[in-house]
């Protein structure tokens, strides 16, 4: 940990936050642990803080700010596309609804980055204050608590996951992985497509606790046992192979892979059923897999990164703010907020980051800093 200063804030229509909670992302965690890619390393500025999950009060404001005031509870939405740079013209993807894919996060009145945590002049969540464009700063309901407020940012790329992908009445949905994306991502289900049947892959004891909690059906492991359950669930059959994990014909209709991991995306591909559909949204580590399922089964993929402007009826809605809509109007505050079972002040942040790196032994699901509790 180490002191830096405070960002400056970059035009009138920009406000400086002070967080109250902050989590801690599978891809911070990939990024410290060197695991991620390099990839979106051309898009991002040094040195920069980090943290993007982010609730907290506005501090100060610029002259044009109309959006929010002084000492509003604010949640952040931490990409920065071409509204937050300042464009008055904005590129394809931002025209589209997908902000989060802008073409210009190189560009504009900030420094590079795709989102608040990864752009040296924003600060980030991790740090005591931070600047945002009033544009990502969305009201907290009074009946949201804390808690629940910090899951609106990893709820919403998970609506965004299932948004993506088109779910027949009554389809059966693998959801791969247990973790704070795998689990969000059956809360979306549950609230987005009722009638589907959801048969989720987790690791840990406590992963399948909340998964059958959150709305699966079924829960099922890896290993040979999870790979008959997986079998039985979608009447898909297996064929051994001389090594390594079997061939299938048959599958589910739809699979939702939200580890990131090589084993998560093996079982993804292999288990999405011929013309079916497979939507990656856990932040992939840098692997070599086989795609022969892909290509032989013509899978349909879709990559689900961040949130999105969708259809809401007759208008266009951003997930960020449907979100807090499921959190604040459906009974899930609570549920969700009981996934933050860890907090530490930020001079623990090295058992922080132990404590998230170790789901299986410290039973964690979403770790946050708390700034509430800062001398």
């Amino acid at each position: 940990m180490t002191q830096v200063p405070e960002p400056r804030i970059p035009s009138t229509s920009w406000v400086r936050v002070r967080p109250s909670l902050s989590g801690i992302c599978g891809s911070d965690l990939a990024t410290i642990s060197g695991k991620s890619s390099i990839y979106l390393s051309a898009f991002t500025s040094f040195p920069f803080v980090p943290g993007h999950e982010v609730v907290g009060h506005v501090i100060e404001t610029g002259t044009n700010v109309s959006r929010v005031e002084v000492g509003d509870r604010v949640v952040l939405e931490p990409a920065l596309g071409c509204s937050v740079r300042g464009f008055p013209d904005l590129c394809r993807p931002c025209q589209d609804g997908f902000y989060a894919t802008c073409e210009r996060v190189t560009e504009g009145d900030i420094a590079a980055g795709v989102q608040t945590g990864y752009c040296r002049d924003t600060g980030g969540g991790w740090g005591q204050e931070l600047v945002a464009h009033e544009n990502q700063l969305h009201r907290v309901p009074d009946d949201v608590p804390d808690e629940a407020a910090v899951m609106t940012e990893p709820l919403s790329c998970a609506m965004h996951g299932v948004m993506e992908a088109c779910i027949p009445e009554g389809a059966r949905v693998l959801v791969v992985g247990g973790g704070t994306i795998g689990l969000l991502t059956i809360a979306a289900l549950r609230v987005l497509s009722p009638s589907c049947t959801i048969v989720a892959m987790a690791k840990y004891p406590h992963q399948i606790e909340l998964a059958r909690t959150l709305g699966a059906e079924h829960v099922v492991t890896s290993g040979e046992d999870g790979q008959q359950r997986l079998a039985d669930l979608s009447g898909g059959a297996r064929y051994p192979l001389p090594f390594g994990n079997p061939a299938v014909q048959g599958g589910f209709e739809v699979v939702i892979e939200c580890s990131g991991s090589a084993s998560g995306m093996e079982d993804a591909v292999r288990w999405t059923r011929s013309q079916g559909q497979l939507v990656l949204t856990g932040m992939p580590v840098v692997s070599k897999m086989d795609l022969t399922p892909l290509w032989y089964q013509e899978l349909r993929v879709y990559g689900s990164y961040a949130y999105s402007l969708e259809s809401n009826g007759k208008d266009r809605v951003k997930t960020f703010c449907l979100a807090l809509d499921i959190l604040s109007q459906h009974g899930w505050g609570d549920r969700l907020a009981a996934l933050v079972r860890h907090r530490f002040q930020l001079r623990q942040h090295r058992s922080a980051f132990a404590t998230a790196m170790r789901p299986g032994r410290s039973g964690a699901v979403k770790t946050v800093f708390d700034f509430t509790k800062e001398a």
